[in-house]
């Protein structure tokens, strides 16, 4: 899937044993073939779906992987307020014509590049030929210079989150315990388990008031996925309601940045060996954005 080195898994075990995290397991280099696409996606709004693919980037980053962050959340495209850049291009440039994607890939820390989203932009399926081509034509050599692709995807199950998460090798489901979010999220799985082809899928459950609640609301839904679904979800983890979470919103800074010694940011850097631990491995799957317009036209 995407070459990992020995130096990135040290880099984040020492990340994580800093943060006092659980002890992490191995993660063997293996050949380039490309990046591995993980598509983050929610059920419903506001429950922390781009917090959790911004901050998963920057770990990543932070521990030498290369990393490329695409905001296609085309509704509410936040990723760039979160890292607190203002961006000179954004998506809605490149498929305008006014600048190429590499001038739209900005550079926001030490291996972590953003391609900012644009608001209003529409569907994927909406995009003109020429449109079209722009955005292939930039991700396949953008696709080549990262090893893992983060497409932070809108919320809800819109024909763009499933093409996304179809293309994907793997899909990592954020919710929280209400609920309301839980059976959002369950109806996004449902659509995914139907899928010409279904990603590996992972749940992070977010704002738990402990871990007791985390546990038991990632048990009903693997079960509830295993018994009616017939299909396989993993336990990612869960994150812990942190204060200073919304602080670091305000501030416009990852919280694995600005607190790394919280306990989001702890939970967030065991997510982010939990992802490095899948990615051991060798790729069959090419051309990410070949495949998201494949399955349009």
């Amino acid at each position: 899937m995407t070459a990992i080195t020995t130096d990135q898994a040290t880099a984040l075990r020492r990340m994580m044993e800093q943060h006092e995290a659980v002890e992490p397991a191995a993660v063997a280099p293996h050949p380039p073939t490309g990046p591995f696409v993980i598509a983050v996606a929610s059920g419903k709004g506001g429950v922390g779906k781009s917090n959790v693919a911004v901050n998963l980037s920057w770990t990543l980053a932070a521990a030498g992987h290369r990393v490329l962050l695409l905001d296609a959340d085309l509704g509410t495209a936040n990723a760039d307020v979160l890292l607190g850049v203002r961006p000179r291009h954004h998506l809605g440039d490149v498929l305008g014509g006014r600048c190429a994607l590499d001038d739209a890939a900005q550079l926001v820390a030490p291996h972590l590049r953003l391609i900012p989203g644009a608001s209003g932009i529409g569907d994927v399926a909406n995009l003109g030929d020429a449109q079209r081509e722009r955005l292939l034509h930039g991700m396949a050599r953008l696709e080549q210079s990262c090893d893992t692709l983060i497409i932070d995807c809108g919320a809800g199950i819109s024909q763009n989150v499933l093409a996304f998460a179809q293309a994907a090798d793997q899909l990592l489901l954020v919710t929280t315990p209400e609920p309301t979010a839980l059976a959002d999220a369950y109806s996004l799985v449902k659509v995914a388990s139907r899928m010409q082809h279904t990603p590996d899928l992972a749940l992070v459950v977010n704002a738990v008031l402990d871990r007791q609640e985390g546990r038991e609301a990632t048990q009903r839904f693997t079960a509830a996925a295993a018994r009616f679904l017939q299909i396989a979800v993993d336990d990612f983890g869960q994150i812990p309601r942190d204060p200073r979470v919304p602080l670091a919103v305000r501030e416009r800074r990852p919280v694995v940045h600005v607190y790394p010694r919280s306990p989001a940011a702890r939970a967030i850097s065991a997510l982010a060996q939990r992802i490095l631990s899948r990615t051991a491995g060798p790729s069959v799957r090419r051309g990410f954005f070949q495949q998201i317009f494949g399955l349009f036209y």
